[in-house]
This record gives C-alpha cells, structure tokens and sequence, in this order.
C-alpha cells in the first residue's frame, strides 16, 4: 500500500473552523485526521501541503518509522502549527491500518479496557450572563444525560482578579453548585489566566464547591509557576492542552506539577504519542484527561484512546455545537444515563464524511476572544444536540 495524496477540508464551526486531514491509498482506503487549531488554520493547511510532498510514495502502516523521519527531518521541531499537522496526519494513518483489518484503532493500541469513559460537558453555559442563567443551563445540561460541567467563570481576567471580581466568580458557582447537588461534578478553567499568588487565592476559595480540578490555572509557559500553584492549591490541578510532544510533558510529570494531564491528540502528537504520555502519568499516578472540545475526528481518536488506555479518566466533549455537526459526518455518539459515552466499534475511528454537507459551510475567519469578550458565546443560538441519549443497547 501506497499514499497517493494527502488534502485538507476545512469546515465552519463558529468558534473556530475544523481542519479534516484526508490520506489518500493506492488500495483506496482512505484515513481521516483532525488538525483543529485554535487559530492559524491557513497556516496548518500550509504545513500539511508540505507533508504531502514528503510522504506520498511511502506505505501508510509504517506510522512508527514515518513520524519519526518526519519529526527528524523537519528542521523546526515542535510548535502548534507543525505539532497540530504532523498528529492530524498520524491519527490519519491509523485510521488506514486500522480500516485495513476492519477493526477499531483500539484493537491496534492492545485491545479495550472499557466500553465506555467518563464525559463532562463543555459548551454548555453559551449565552449564560448571570448565575441564575448558568445555573438553568447547568440544570438543562444535567438534565440531558451529562454529570460532570466545566467552565470558565473568569470573564476577561488578566493575571489578577479583584474581590469584587472574586465574589461574582463565587456567587456563579455557587449557583451552579446549588443547581445540580452535590453529585455532579464541577470543572473550573482558567484558561492560563493567572499569576502564582492569584492562582493559589482562586484555587482555596473555589475549595468549598469541591471542584474535580482547576484547569490551567496560570500561563502554559512557565513550569516553575504550576509547581508553586500546584503545591499550594487545596484542589487539584490539571493543564497540558498548550504542551506539545512528550517533550512538554515529562519535565511536568516529573516535577509532579498537575494531578490530571490533558494533551490534546490533534496537537501533542497524535495518537501514539498520547499513549506513550498517558503511561507517562500512570508511573506517577497522574490522571489522564485528554483536552478535546474539538470535532469529529479529534473526538474519536480521543474515544479509542479511552478504550485502550487504563489511566483515561475524563472526556471533555462539546454538550452542544453547531446545528451542521451532525451533517458533516456520520458521529452519532451514546450518552449514557450515567453521564457516559459509548465507545464506538466500527473500523479505524469509525468517521465517514459528506462533502456535500461539508462545501455548504466554509473557511470564516473566527478571532480568539479569550480577553476581550466578559461572556464568552461559543454557538449561535440554534444548536442542536448530537448526541443520542439512553443506554445504547
């Protein structure tokens, strides 16, 4: 087997625009890949027009020999633009083996440990205000299935946050807290807003509603800072969506900086590499909780991941999207009373796409907003969900 060609399709999604990686086999398999970046989408699609010219020729299930050669071979290694093309492109090349057999990435990586992970919601709270808002979108978000919610409830905030500021962040949780009991659990982000000594200030007051982590409470830069943080916060601490490789990771898990670690599969290497950080964090017993408010592809190679891996602990997943999520694709994922999600079975990552539904929504340019909006809407006000509820047997 050869690769004959490897393209970019990119889809509108509000937030952001959706990078689908297609590698193309002279046996006329087809494997899928994500390569979302926040951003910068153009300069992504630039990469991959690079790593075509390098890999076509080449036999797509020898993914081990050509990721290394790729990573060696570029002169400039790492980033979010190269780092975000070369996992969409190996993510791709499972899908190819894993189609060849008619099995699950999964079965590749070992076989499953589970049928099922853990999900909590993010997206839910578009449009909420005030925290009588976020608390009825809380209540209607638990209502659907979800039993975990993560959010951000740090407006624009800037390194610092005032008391005045604190107690509308308090008040807010309070309010959802209040809404879904105790049982839920609660996900607070923010974002790498934070100095050290305002980090550790929100991270004791947020103790009180027994949040499962503070996600990324200072800049992704600065390790030494996430020690401090880590050290002092009563709650434990999660980040990683911003390290890229193992690189970014093993100097964190060895300096017990986080008690859950979050790559991201469509940027921190693709699918082998998160296996290889996920056993990282299992020596240290470090949760896996993999970032991915992402699309199709990212969610199912994140999926598969879950069912391998015996350290996977939580699935970010969008609550609702874009009213086209469903149309793209053929993602139609099982929430499970209990707050899970069912592990799909089909061949490769099991994602087939409709290009016809994909033209009728383009490249739009989408700016990050992360300091200038104080309510940050992620969809329009038509969504739709596109999950499936009930037990999916």
């Amino acid at each position: 087997m050869k690769i004959t060609s490897v393209d970019t399709l990119v889809v509108d999604f509000y937030r952001t625009n959706l990078v689908i990686v297609r590698v193309s086999t002279d046996e006329g398999i087809v494997g899928l890949g994500e390569a979302t970046l926040e951003g910068k989408e153009r300069a992504v699609q630039g990469a991959i027009t690079e790593l075509a010219e390098a890999v076509t020729g080449l036999d797509p299930t020898r993914i081990s020999g050509i990721m290394y050669e790729l990573a060696r071979d570029w002169y400039w290694r790492g980033g979010p633009v190269i780092m975000t093309a070369l996992s969409s492109f190996e993510m791709a090349l499972w899908d190819i083996s894993a189609r060849e057999f008619g099995v699950p990435v999964s079965r590749l990586l070992g076989g499953a440990t589970r049928d099922r992970v853990r999900a909590y919601a993010n997206g839910w709270f578009s449009g909420a205000a005030t925290p009588e808002e976020y608390a009825a979108a809380a209540q209607r978000t638990v209502d659907s299935g979800f039993r975990g919610l993560k959010w951000d409830p740090f407006e624009n905030f800037d390194l610092t946050i005032t008391s005045r500021q604190m107690d509308r962040v308090l008040a807010q949780i309070d309010a959802v807290r209040s809404a879904v009991g105790p049982d839920v659990e609660l996900f607070i982000e923010g974002h790498g807003r934070f100095d050290v000594t305002h980090a550790i200030k929100i991270a004791r007051e947020i103790a009180q509603f027994d949040p499962v982590f503070f996600e990324e409470p200072c800049p992704p830069d600065n390790l030494d800072a996430l020690v401090d943080i880590r050290r002092a916060s009563p709650v434990p601490i999660a980040a990683g969506e911003r390290w890229l490789g193992r690189q970014g990771f093993a100097p964190a898990l060895a300096r017990q900086a986080v008690d859950f670690v979050q790559p991201d599969v469509t940027h921190a290497g693709g699918i082998a590499e998160l296996a290889f950080i996920s056993t990282l964090a299992a020596t240290g017993y470090v949760g896996f909780a993999p970032h991915n408010p992402s699309g199709p592809l990212s969610t199912a190679a994140t999926l598969q991941l879950g069912a391998a891996l015996p350290n996977f602990r939580y699935l970010e997943i969008m609550a609702t999207d874009v009213p086209w999520r469903p149309e793209i694709t053929n993602e139609r994922l099982v929430l499970t009373e209990e707050g899970d999600i069912l592990i799909p079975t089909g061949a490769g990552l099991g994602i087939e796409l409709d290009l016809e539904a994909i033209a009728r929504h383009p490249f739009t340019p989408h700016p990050m907003r992360l300091f200038q909006d104080a309510v940050f809407d992620i969809r329009p006000p038509d969504e739709r969900s596109f999950f499936n509820l009930g037990d999916g047997e």
